[in-house]
């Protein structure tokens, strides 16, 4: 059995990692860390085979943490920054995950990380992060249950006091995520902020009015900070 910890600040990206481990029988949890600190002090009280490690973390980041490990377990970075990546490599990683990811590109990362092939000599090659193959859905807890939500089905998010609104093509789902934790999980290429409370998919964009995105029936604002962002959907600005 291989025991594993998640640390990352993001609760959407632990759900993420949970769900995909269900389905791989040779992985138990061992424990949920939210910032490096509370890392630190799991590893000094247990002991884990497989850490998954986010970089981008409050205080200190992922790799400053593990700069401070003395015998780190297995490491597989799960970030969205693709940016980072030769130095995780320089630490010694197994693997270097760019979030959104699939469940596939899950399971080939498990198994280089548990099950390594022998390969010939690769000391003078720089290893580089494999991104072709993106997750298309994710899990999201609402209404006590976890709801599996495609991309293709996703509208847009509203940011709605201490909840966020997940509103899809057929519903709507009520949410404790952050919305900057659904700017960090859906893909650029796909998915654009427009405002301090919204996030909204480029293609189910009707038209754009003065400082307005309608969708279907929704009129959603664009901020002035956000102006930018927007402007880069136009040919001609």
């Amino acid at each position: 059995m291989i025991h594993y910890l998640i640390v990352d600040d993001e609760p959407i990206a632990h759900r993420i990692i949970e769900n995909y481990c269900e389905n791989l029988p040779h992985l138990e949890k061992k424990g949920n860390c939210y910032n490096a600190f509370e890392a630190m002090q799991f590893l000094n009280e247990n002991e884990v085979d497989l850490l998954f490690l986010d970089i981008n973390m409050p205080k200190l980041s992922g790799f400053d943490f593990l700069k401070t490990i003395a015998n780190p377990p297995k490491i597989i970075v799960t970030t969205a920054y693709k940016e980072f990546a030769l130095e995780g490599y320089e630490l010694n990683i197994s693997d270097y995950l760019l979030k959104p990811f699939s469940f596939e590109r899950f399971v080939k990362s498990i198994n280089k990380t548990i099950f390594p092939a022998k390969e010939k000599d690769t000391s003078l090659v720089v290893a580089k992060p494999e991104i072709e193959s993106v997750a298309s859905s994710f899990f999201l807890k609402g209404d006590k249950k976890h709801s599996q939500v495609h991309f293709k089905d996703l509208l847009f998010i509203e940011a709605y006091g201490h909840y966020t609104k997940v509103y899809l093509k057929n519903e709507i789902i009520v949410s404790h995520e952050k919305i900057s934790s659904f700017e960090k999980l859906l893909p650029e290429s796909h998915f654009i902020r427009t405002h301090k409370s919204f996030i909204v998919a480029k293609n189910e964009i009707k038209h754009i009015e003065g400082n307005r995105i309608i969708i279907q029936n929704h009129k959603i604002p664009i901020g002035q900070t956000y102006k930018g962002n927007v402007n880069k959907l136009f040919l001609v600005n």
